[in-house]
């Protein structure tokens, strides 16, 4: 069984920001599975469900950013999952809009969500997946930044990646962690050399 995880903030007023483009990913691969985010245990939406044979549980927090760690941590300990069972797919500001770049393990890098997964799982040793957001354009403070839309001239190259993600997280769980690096960390969707 996988845990799969996406980050952000819950609420209408976050819901298109560049700091929910985790929870965009979940919702996008629910549809395309035609499955509910229904359940309401561990402080999150959550559903358990099969990508083909492989079991899943796809979980968004409803706990804001800096404590999307607890539910998380509370999905895990229940279901018995070790730390590279769990997928956590969040916003990265040191990756262009049009990257992704899936890791096994690593630090927070400032990321408070990151920081709250960790915290709570006693580790850094879960994969994720890093969707690029850049950096402001216009001198905007980081935190008025990660909390706005993306810009105009993003968005459609955004609803690539978020497929992208999707397809990324489909990997994972059907070949695992490295096979997905091995496919996905070397498009780039933003200069159009996508790789097939």
């Amino acid at each position: 069984m996988y845990l799969i995880g996406g980050l952000g903030n819950p609420g209408k007023r976050y819901r298109d920001t560049r700091h929910n483009i985790g929870f965009r990913v979940i919702n996008r691969w629910c549809e395309s599975l035609d499955v509910p985010l229904r359940g309401r245990r561990f402080q999150s939406k959550n559903i358990r469900t099969r990508f083909l044979e492989q079991e899943i549980i796809i979980l968004r927090p409803l706990t804001f950013m800096n404590h999307n760690g607890g539910p998380i941590k509370a999905c895990a300990d229940f279901y018995g999952l070790k730390a590279e069972d769990i997928l956590i797919v969040h916003d990265d500001l040191d990756l262009p809009v049009g990257r992704i770049r899936i890791i096994k393990k690593g630090g927070a890098g400032g990321h408070k969500g990151v920081l709250s997964v960790i915290h709570h799982l006693g580790t850094d040793e879960f994969p994720r997946i890093k969707i690029g957001i850049g950096r402001p354009r216009y001198v905007e403070a980081i935190e008025e930044y990660v909390l706005s839309p993306f810009y105009r001239d993003e968005e459609g190259i955004m609803e690539k990646v978020i497929q992208m993600a999707v397809q990324a997280c489909g990997l994972f769980v059907l070949n695992g962690v490295e096979a997905a690096m091995n496919q996905m960390n070397c498009r780039n969707l933003a200069d159009k050399e996508v790789l097939d």
